[in-house]
């Protein structure tokens, strides 16, 4: 048996012991949402625009108990969805979830798992336009392998969405892991004992330990459980990266780098934004250099998540005002508190909207895919920048062209007038 084989085993006798995540099965749709795992948000993120079409393929790449399918199939009601897991627990607990909920039986397209290693990736048939891979990379004997395996199945213009882990933010969790595995001594891979040994360190180490006190600030909530402790103490394989290496993961895997999606954390300006000298300084860097400084600066990153492409992969231009005018609008499917002057973003920040801004998001709720941006504008108070600010907020999502529904009634009623 090779390495690799051996250390599949292991992962895959943890995720049994521990299926993986512990979250409760719920009777039913998920609360909340992750827009990466929106298809519509996502390519909006990505392009700038509504992508071409919603019937599409993703693979759950890694899939574990389902918690992250059950959001892919909900928020992607017109996709097909396979999901793969090494577990054959974890996968028995994904179905269920996904049934348990309501989500699969409303589901309009097929939906599906396989127990299956990521390297064999190419077993599946055909293509994805969207691959969801959160938490698997990193515990695989061979990233790079896993990455390419993936690639290889992901459509023109589609996105692949990696999160994996980034070693500055975690430097105490390994600590943890190293000490737990040195008391276990014989007994390591022995994933419940490893649970024990952990439970006990936390319990007696001296209050203001370092390890004591980064568990209860960062991790506690999720620790209670054993599920979610065992992941993190006594996973038997983990690779954690930083910006040089996730690099060389993203360049193994031969796709183009669309970008990180929490880009707010990759601004230098937040970190040395009263420094002109710094910043001018910075300039001179290639993008992975200044992406490493900010890190350094800030070294509180725990993982590292990202969009890849396989090109091409169409980026929209709404700096004409004429075409912004042409484009057809709909809310972002990831907000939360609408209709209200007060919503949550697609990213659960906090947006007060004016009150020309409620109306015009209203009025595209009554008219989308009907009236264009310029046909809407011509009802409502706002000014066209306003409309450019809503668009970089990603509060609506735009298109060219309007829904084929929509054309058929515009052109029902021309015909219907002459």
């Amino acid at each position: 048996m090779s390495n690799s084989e051996v250390i599949s085993k292991k992962v895959a006798q943890l995720y049994n012991t521990y299926p993986f995540p512990p979250d409760p099965l719920l009777d039913e749709p998920p609360p909340g949402y992750n827009w990466r795992w929106s298809w519509l948000a996502a390519y909006n993120f990505c392009t700038g625009q509504k992508p071409p079409s919603e019937e599409i393929r993703i693979l759950d790449a890694g899939c574990g108990t389902g918690v992250g399918t059950e959001y892919l199939i909900h928020l992607n009601p017109s996709a097909e969805i396979v999901g793969v897991d090494l577990s054959e627990g974890a996968l028995a607990m994904a179905q269920e979830r996904c049934h348990r909920s309501g989500v699969a039986p409303s589901h309009k397209r097929k939906l599906e798992f396989h127990q299956l290693n990521l390297k064999e990736a190419d077993k599946l048939p055909g293509e994805f336009q969207l691959i969801n891979c959160v938490g698997v990379l990193h515990h695989m004997a061979n990233p790079h392998l896993g990455i390419k395996s993936l690639a290889a199945k992901l459509a023109p213009g589609g996105l692949m969405h990696i999160f994996v882990y980034a070693e500055l933010g975690r430097f105490e969790i390994r600590l943890v892991q190293e000490a737990i595995a040195l008391l276990q001594g014989s007994k390591r891979g022995n994933y419940q004992d490893g649970v024990k040994v952990g439970r006990e360190l936390f319990a007696n180490l001296p209050e203001n330990n370092r390890l004591v006190k980064r568990d209860k600030e960062r991790w506690a909530l999720e620790n209670h459980r054993d599920g979610y402790f065992a992941d993190m103490y006594v996973h038997p394989q983990e690779i954690d990266y930083n910006i040089h290496s996730v690099f060389q993961l993203i360049d193994a895997s031969g796709l183009d780098f669309v970008g990180f999606s929490n880009p707010g954390y990759w601004n230098l300006s937040r970190l040395v934004g009263k420094s002109p000298e710094l910043l001018a300084r910075a300039k001179d860097l290639s993008q992975r250099d200044r992406y490493r400084l900010i890190e350094l600066l800030d070294p509180e990153i725990t993982h590292y998540e990202f969009f890849l492409t396989r090109p091409p992969l169409p980026q929209a231009d709404w700096s004409n005002d004429e075409v912004l005018l042409t484009a057809f609008a709909q809310l972002n499917p990831c907000i939360q508190g609408w209709p209200s002057r007060a919503i949550l973003n697609y990213d659960y920040q906090l947006v007060n909207l004016s009150e020309a801004e409620f109306q015009f998001l209203q009025a595209i709720t009554e008219n989308s895919g009907q009236l264009n941006l310029g046909e809407i504008l011509a009802q409502t108070p706002l000014e066209l920048e306003k409309v450019r600010s809503l668009q970089q907020q990603q509060l609506i999502i735009l298109s060219y062209l309007r829904t084929p529904r929509a054309g058929r009634q515009r052109r029902l009623l021309r015909k219907a007038s002459q």
